[in-house]
């Protein structure tokens, strides 16, 4: 029953059981990434100079077009680059223009920089233009430029004029 061996006893473990470094811990492989902007903040959407657009933009970001758009662009910070053309209205918080923009422009901030080329009317809280700028149209200082400059829709009848609509005696 009772022995002098030594395996039972407590004290330094045999040769095969040598303490072993700390394993690191067993994790998934990670997916994270750094965002390029800082957490809430979308990133900047850029349309680069070999692309053309056709049909209208609306996003609650901010744009930055060094191409060609042909519509109407509604952005929260709206940068026109110096290779860029807009046809079509751009409304949005802070505009930019270094290039080109045919169309009516709607702004709380709106900066002319001396390459930009607008051919329509500017409404804006602020404004700034650089010399060298060349701008053909009139300037109308709003409280609210973001709000005005769209009538309410018309209601569309889809009946032909001669016909006389569901409502009417005739």
């Amino acid at each position: 029953m009772f022995s002098k061996s030594r395996i039972n006893e407590p004290g330094p473990k045999a040769e095969a059981e040598k303490p072993k470094a700390p394993e690191a811990p067993m994790t998934k492989p990670s997916m994270d990434f750094t965002p390029s902007a800082p957490k809430g903040k979308a990133a900047v959407s850029v349309l680069s100079s070999d692309l053309t657009v056709v049909g209208n933009l609306r996003t609650t970001g901010d744009i930055q077009v060094e191409g060609t758009v042909e519509g109407d662009i509604r952005a929260h910070l709206l940068t026109v680059g110096e290779s860029a053309t807009i046809r079509g209205e751009i409304v949005a918080d802070d505009i930019v223009v270094n290039g080109r923009v045919i169309g009516r422009v709607r702004g709380l901030k709106v900066r002319l920089t001396s390459t930009a080329r607008v051919e329509g009317d500017i409404i804006h809280k602020t404004i700034a233009i650089e010399s060298g700028a060349h701008f053909e149209g009139s300037v109308q200082r709003q409280e609210d430029p973001l709000s005005t400059g769209r009538a309410p829709a018309p209601s569309m009848r889809l009946d032909s004029p001669a016909a006389p609509s569901a409502g009417e005696a005739g």
